[in-house]
């Protein structure tokens, strides 16, 4: 069995494996990911996910991750979990950070550490209708990266433009992915 390398806690040798496996049969690459979400009471309510598809075939190995997701007392909510905004600032700051540690891995840069903020912009003027003028969602994004590793502020910036080049969420949020919405009857 061949020697396996690890960088950053990651199989670098089976990442590699894998790219292979895909560029000889690219529906590997192919996954279905799933949540479901049931109202709980006023703006509370519940999220989960719990399997997918992916690399040919249903995985239901792992147990269910349950979200609550609610509005603070200012925006008529309880506070019994984050708003979904904030979830969406979550998302995009796991999966930066995902894609910055396998592509420092990949190039076999050790990462000491990352840390990361997010904040994000949004006028409530558009939600409630008052202003057709304000968009809807958040007017802009700042991420903030920390990143300790031996090498040269040059290259932590370009470990940066990679999170971002290849982080689905980043751009799915990006260059907005269509979203189809119905009445399940």
């Amino acid at each position: 069995m061949a020697e396996q390398k690890m960088v950053n806690g990651i199989n670098v040798t089976e990442l590699f494996n894998t790219i292979d496996l895909i560029k000889k049969n690219p529906d590997i690459a192919k996954f279905k990911f799933r949540a479901t979400n049931k109202w709980v009471n006023s703006t509370h309510n519940r999220a989960t996910v719990k399997d997918f598809y992916g690399a040919l075939k249903e995985d239901h190995s792992r147990k269910p991750a349950v979200y609550e997701l609610d509005e603070p007392p200012i925006l008529l909510g309880k506070n019994e979990g984050s708003n979904p905004v904030e979830y969406l600032l979550v998302a995009l700051s796991g999966c930066l950070t995902t894609s910055l540690i396998a592509h420092a891995s990949a190039r076999g840069i050790d990462i000491k550490g990352v840390e990361s903020r997010y904040e994000g912009d949004l006028d409530l003027r558009g939600f409630l209708g008052i202003s057709e003028d304000v968009p809807v969602g958040y007017q802009n994004i700042r991420v903030y990266f920390k990143i300790d590793a031996n090498v040269s502020n040059e290259q932590k910036e370009d470990l940066v433009r990679m999170a971002q080049k290849y982080s689905p969420v980043f751009n799915t949020i990006t260059k907005s992915a269509p979203v189809s919405v119905h009445l399940d009857k």
